[in-house]
């Protein structure tokens, strides 16, 4: 469809002749909108930021930061982004542009040396200024006044969430002045156009088939005109966030004949509590998952600040984790935790397949050819004793060496239930059986704890690669078991 469009910085622009593989960051620069910038190629550094305009979790629209690297640009066609060079505000003929407020801020608090990365803060930055539900933390003095206060090293008494910069590298400036603009951006002003945009609902997703170069991207309207389509295309790429094939592409050069957007298909976007599980649509981004289930979830809500980078976050899926059935993808471990099922569907119907039965190799799966995944499926009830660690060389943003979540009910100081996900020390997301059956039955106590772990430390095949040897993924298994221990009372009841 040569008619593919997408409007930048308020402007309509045709995608053609952009080949189907161009991502949003070369299409920008082709543009000769070169603050984005490519620093990885990877999602890593989020120089290439940009703000895609989606449907809000307390608004009809959301200003979404997204690594603009890694996204093909057919997949925004009739959607709406904004670049850094897009928040100002035109001047007055002959007269410079009105900084937008977070580019000012990072202006006088010294937030930019070299520049290349700038852009790229200033777009994330301004994502976290959107925010609906960011405010300000106060309180009132002897006098009456209100002031600003509270906040911590990683949150500001303007509400800013640092870890939405958590996706942003600086090599040069540092941190400290771009926290500084960071936790001095006041709140968005009535006449805010970009505030006032999220009044208004996002571009409805429309029907595409960009041909270019003998490639195609396609998205369809509805899940059954899909599985139609994968049926008569089993060899299609299946694209969501692209945060894994937008690598593939940029990094090994992978080219698809055909490929096929699932991201904004409606019966991928749900999220329902049932009384007997949570269903959680495989399209929707982590982000958006975090923000709607608000820590009713405890396991997930301590996986998410873990997963990436908020910018990955922003577009990262769990059917695109599942999906790629990769061994160290930080999903797996927690829901396999949580016994997680998902729902696969074909043009024939769907099936339901526990996730402990999904992995078949080393990014192999049961899922067949023209099959997807629709939803991923939480039993209830939950158990209360929860717990997920990741061990890896950075905090955040980082490959996992070694993930492990643990799910563990304790009544009466006994394990009644314990089920443990591992991720990193096989070929696929495994179980820990042999530990869950160590626990059950007896006493959550450090002598059982012990014993247990000294059975976790055997559990897999773990390997020594650059990450972490196989001792050390070994030993850090069963530490991990001591710390939680160490952080649970033995008189925990549910």
């Amino acid at each position: 469809m040569v008619g593919a469009r997408i409007t930048v910085n308020g402007k309509e622009a045709p995608i053609s002749p952009a080949p189907p593989h161009t991502t949003v960051l070369d299409f920008l620069r082709e543009r000769g909108l070169t603050g984005t910038k490519e620093g990885c190629a990877e999602g890593e550094c989020g120089a290439c930021s940009v703000l895609v305009a989606r449907p809000g979790v307390n608004k009809p629209t959301d200003w979404v930061a997204v690594n603009a690297c890694l996204v093909p640009v057919a997949a925004l066609d009739g959607q709406e982004i904004v670049t850094a060079e897009g928040l100002a505000t035109a001047g007055e003929p002959g007269c410079p542009p009105t900084l937008h407020p977070v580019q000012e801020e990072m202006a006088v608090r010294g937030g930019s040396q070299c520049g290349y990365c700038t852009p790229g803060f200033v777009c994330s930055m301004a994502a976290e200024y959107y925010r609906p539900d960011r405010c300000a933390h106060t309180e009132e003095t002897d006098g009456g006044d209100t002031l600003q206060a509270g906040g911590d090293a990683e949150h500001g008494p303007n509400g800013f969430d640092l870890h939405a910069l958590s996706g942003n590298l600086c090599r040069c400036t540092g941190y400290r002045p771009i926290r500084d603009a960071a936790f001095a951006v006041g709140q968005p002003t009535d006449d805010d156009p970009l505030a006032q945009r999220r009044e208004q609902a996002p571009p409805a997703p429309v029907a595409t088939e960009y041909v270019q170069d003998d490639a195609v991207f396609v998205r369809r309207g509805t899940l059954a005109e899909t599985l139609r389509l994968l049926r008569e295309r089993p060899e299609a790429v299946v694209v969501a966030g692209s945060t894994d094939w937008g690598v593939e592409v940029n990094i090994r050069a992978r080219r698809a004949g055909c490929a096929v957007a699932v991201d904004r298909l409606p019966e991928l976007r749900e999220l329902r509590v049932q009384d007997e599980y949570i269903e959680i649509g495989a399209a929707l981004t982590l982000t958006e998952i975090e923000r709607r289930l608000d820590g009713t979830v405890p396991l997930l809500a301590e996986l998410f600040p873990q997963f990436a980078s908020r910018l990955i976050r922003n577009s990262a899926t769990f059917g695109g984790n599942l999906g790629t059935g990769s061994p160290i993808g930080d999903s797996p471990p927690a829901l396999l935790a949580l016994e997680a099922s998902v729902v696969l569907a074909d043009a024939d119907g769907e099936r339901v397949v526990p996730l402990a039965d999904y992995f078949t190799g080393y990014r192999q799966s049961v899922r067949r050819p023209g099959e997807l995944i629709r939803a991923v499926r939480i039993p209830l009830p939950l158990s209360p004793v929860v717990a997920f660690h990741k061990i890896a060389k950075r905090r955040f943003d980082d490959i996992s060496s070694v993930a492990v979540a643990f799910a563990l009910d304790i009544e009466d100081g006994v394990v009644r239930k314990a089920r443990i996900g591992l991720g990193g020390v096989a070929a696929t997301p495994i179980r820990a059986l042999a530990t869950e059956a160590a626990l059950e039955g007896k006493p959550w106590s450090a002598q059982t704890v012990e014993a247990a772990a000294r059975v976790l430390r055997g559990e897999g095949t773990p390997m020594d690669d650059h990450r972490a040897s196989s001792l050390y993924r070994s030993a850090m298994l069963g530490q991990s078991l001591l710390k939680l221990h160490a952080q649970t009372p033995e008189a925990v009841s549910s």
